[in-house]
């Protein structure tokens, strides 16, 4: 029995859901491989809502798939329609690479400035930027504004 559990309402709106997408794991004639259900976990995660397509003919076979995949990923089945099989997991939620002080990483960007007459090579100038930092349309590195409080907030402070 899988883990998740949705009531036919639920059930109804994934389906629609699912209606326009495209398979993004196809089950050849190997069946269930180790690799098939890495791939399929990844799909899980990344989209949530995912079409599988299983090339065999046999239908008894097709429906043990989708049950094993859901109790291996921890996923719901949602639909078996011929030789097609959806999956919904909950996508989950990114983990945020933060420092000791609770501020986001320094990211890395590349500034590119291309010379006035067009016939020397631009100059690149790589910065590193801050999480309170961003880069203003001529290049150069601006502060966020500080986030603005009403002057009843402030009164109070």
């Amino acid at each position: 029995m899988p883990a998740i559990q949705l009531t036919p309402a639920q059930r109804k709106e994934k389906r629609a859901d699912a209606h326009h997408l495209d398979p993004v794991v196809m089950i050849g004639a190997d069946g269930l491989t180790p690799a098939v259900v890495k791939e399929t976990d990844h799909a899980l995660k990344a989209h949530g809502l995912i079409k599988v397509r299983v090339m065999s003919d046999d239908r008894e076979m097709r429906g043990a798939i989708l049950e094993q995949l859901a109790d291996e990923l921890d996923a719901a089945p949602i639909q078996h329609i011929g030789k097609l099989l959806i999956l919904w997991r909950p996508i989950p939620e990114k983990e945020r690479n933060e420092r000791e002080g609770g501020m986001p990483a320094p990211k890395v960007v590349k500034i590119v400035k291309f010379s006035k007459n067009g016939n020397s090579r631009p100059t690149i100038k790589k910065v590193e930027l801050l999480g309170n930092q961003r880069v203003a349309q001529g290049g150069e590195i601006k502060r966020a504004k500080p986030k603005q409080r009403s002057v009843k907030k402030r009164v109070a402070d």
